[in-house]
């Protein structure tokens, strides 16, 4: 028996310190397995005393004014182990655990050290000081990108509104809708206390798969501004004989919006076209956040090409063929640079993968990267997430299904620079370059059966912990490239997510958020920079394709809730609140008030829910449904 092999090849000693019931459990148990320790009236040998040994350090902690910091170390030693923490070297009364928490903190606490003195009966150790980083509390919240960061956590720390106090069906539901012209398929994004005709308001960007942007009051749903983005002559795009954008193309990605850009702030978006010659343009427009008018030079036309002999290439050149492709994936700000990612329409080629950047001022293209440049496919589809950046000005993107090169140069990158079926670390120093990648040991043959590693969205895990995350967690600082017997990977997560992941994750306070195809809302909790195996806790429901890309409100640490779209293409919807510590408590569903008072209509596939200012905004397929406290 599997138990009794592994217990037996452990000497089974009882330290006689450890509590008495404790430890006569243990005696019990060695008895039972036999063999353990000796003879049943052997004497126990005891473990010689040891001094304290620090094996975890305290990390720094970077937090907003009024909210706590979390301090905490592990030590190993002879027990009964003491602890006492220090600020600046001085005793802390009272902090005497493994774990300090700090009370509310204020700006003169920034930059504070704090350790910890471990004590026992042989001596004593002293941890290394964590310094306490303060930054400003937001006074108002803004979603200015997809999953309100760039490292696409999905969560707003600043809503202090909402708690799982009062989202609940007699005080929380439908307020209103904000009509459109057509599909929403981006996620809505909120400017907080702009200056709009001479009032200060929160304002709700929405676009349309009809090419119109929308300006609305986030609080009362008046409507401040609307243009259409079609040029003369042109109409939005067809479906291009392919069902996942329908019934036609215009805005389908998330835009992105710079406060500091043009006089009032600027709205970057991606639109599709159809002249009346039937010729298919993409354009990148660059509006103004109060009256949503063209910046000059908007807009611009987007183009590009690429050395190599792939998909759609001539006389060695890959020219971008914009009827082949839509900007999906939510855009990207980056030091002044607005990045685009393209797929294909139903995989139908030839199409390859491309990543374009433009300067935001100028709308110069400035970047151009083709994944796939010798081969074909690798579209990065991502369901709608944004890549994602860090603050060394790397970008990661999850490649489709598309040629991969096995044979290696000598520093382990595809040999003809083809990187289908592959997560990718971008360079955007002076130009885009693969800095590095992980591909899976079978990366052909996926790609040959149409399983994506690109099919769901990446995020980046806090700099404390220092890992990323996309169904593996992958180290960001050394990827582990390709090798054909295995994966070279920091953490596999085999079965965690047997439904398959056509969604975006979300991060909150030490979890992972991810709900798979026909699965439960899952938390996973992080320890010792790695995910656990199982999920901490889980929804009791499930969500059917394409799962849910959840995101995050609570204010600091505090008040967690988890949000998440029940989006079928059903009627009705259901828009879902769970308590962020315990999944299995929901806080709220749009269904369960009386007489379809919270039903919003069908939704969209890929939609996210936005939360700012105690309001939730959902996509619909004409409009956005906004939830919060009834009146």
């Amino acid at each position: 028996m599997r138990a009794r092999e592994v217990f037996l090849r452990t000497p089974c000693t009882v330290s006689w310190a450890a509590p008495r019931a404790l430890a006569l459990a243990l005696s019990l148990l060695c008895s039972l397995l036999a063999g353990c320790g000796g003879s049943s009236d052997s004497t126990t040998r005891e473990i010689p005393p040891s001094a304290p040994k620090i094996t975890r350090e305290p990390v720094a902690v970077s937090v907003a004014v009024d909210w706590t910091a979390s301090f905490s170390v592990a030590a190993t030693g002879t027990a009964p182990l003491t602890f006492q923490w220090l600020r600046s070297g001085q005793p802390i009364a009272g902090a005497t655990a493994d774990v300090y928490v700090t009370g509310p903190v204020a700006a003169a606490d920034d930059g504070a050290m704090f350790s910890v003195v471990v004590h026992n009966s042989k001596g004593a150790a002293t941890s290394t000081a964590a310094r306490l980083t303060v930054t400003p509390t937001p006074a108002t919240s803004d979603v200015l990108t997809y999953h309100n960061d760039n490292s696409r956590t999905a969560q707003n720390l600043a809503e202090t509104t909402l708690s799982p106090a009062n989202v609940n069906a007699a005080d929380f539901g439908l307020l209103r809708t904000l009509a459109a012209d057509g599909q929403v398929d981006g996620q809505p994004l909120i400017v907080s206390a702009l200056s709009v005709g001479g009032r200060t308001r929160n304002v709700v960007y929405v676009v349309t798969e009809h090419d119109s942007v929308y300006a609305y009051d986030a609080d009362d749903g008046t409507a401040l501004a609307h243009v259409s983005v079609v040029g003369a002559g042109e109409t939005p795009s067809d479906n291009r004989d392919c069902g996942q954008v329908n019934p036609e193309i215009g805005i389908t990605s998330t835009p992105v919006i710079d406060r500091g850009a043009g006089t009032h702030g600027t709205i970057f978006i991606v639109a599709m076209t159809r002249d009346a010659s039937g010729n298919h343009l993409q354009r990148l427009h660059a509006l103004d956040l109060t009256t949503l008018a063209e910046y000059a030079p908007s807009p611009t036309v987007i183009a590009a090409t690429y050395a190599g002999s792939g998909a759609n290439s001539i006389a060695g050149s890959l020219v971008f063929d914009p009827a082949q492709y839509v900007e999906r994936a939510g855009l990207l700000l980056l030091n002044s640079v607005v990045y685009t990612a393209w797929t294909s329409h139903c995989d139908r080629g030839p199409y390859n993968g491309w990543i374009m950047g433009y300067d935001e001022t100028t709308l110069t293209q400035t970047r151009v990267l083709n994944l796939t440049p010798n081969g074909t496919d690798g579209a990065i589809w991502q369901a709608g997430g944004g890549m994602a950046a860090d603050a060394a000005g790397n970008i990661y993107a999850l490649v489709a299904n598309g040629t991969f090169d096995t044979t290696l140069d000598p520093g382990g990158m595809p040999l003809n620079s083809n990187y289908g079926n592959a997560f990718i670390k971008v360079s955007s120093a002076n130009r885009l370059a693969v800095a590095d990648y992980f591909a899976e040991f079978n990366a052909v043959g996926e790609s040959a059966n149409d399983v994506d590693l690109g099919s769901g969205a990446p995020m980046l895990l806090p700099d404390l912990i220092g890992d990323d995350l996309i169904r593996h967690l992958i180290n960001r600082d050394s990827m582990g490239k390709f090798d054909a017997s295995s994966n070279a990977i920091y953490e596999d997560l085999a079965g965690a997510l047997p439904g398959g992941v056509y969604s975006a994750p979300a991060y909150f306070d030490g979890s992972v958020y991810y709900a798979d195809v026909n699965g439960t809302l899952k938390a996973f909790a992080i320890s010792n920079a790695r995910l656990s195996r199982f999920p901490s806790s889980q929804s009791s429901g499930t969500f059917s394709y394409p799962g849910a890309s959840p995101a995050i409100s609570a204010h600091g640490v505090t008040n967690g809730i988890v949000w998440a779209l029940e989006s079928t293409q059903r009627q009705p919807a259901v828009l879902h609140a769970y308590e962020a510590a315990n999944l299995a408590n929901e806080l709220y569903n749009s269904n369960q008030a009386a007489g379809g008072r919270d039903d919003f209509g069908t939704g969209n596939k890929f939609i996210t829910p936005t939360i700012a200012n105690g309001k939730v905004y959902v996509g619909t397929p004409d409009g956005v449904a906004v939830f919060g406290l009834l009146p």
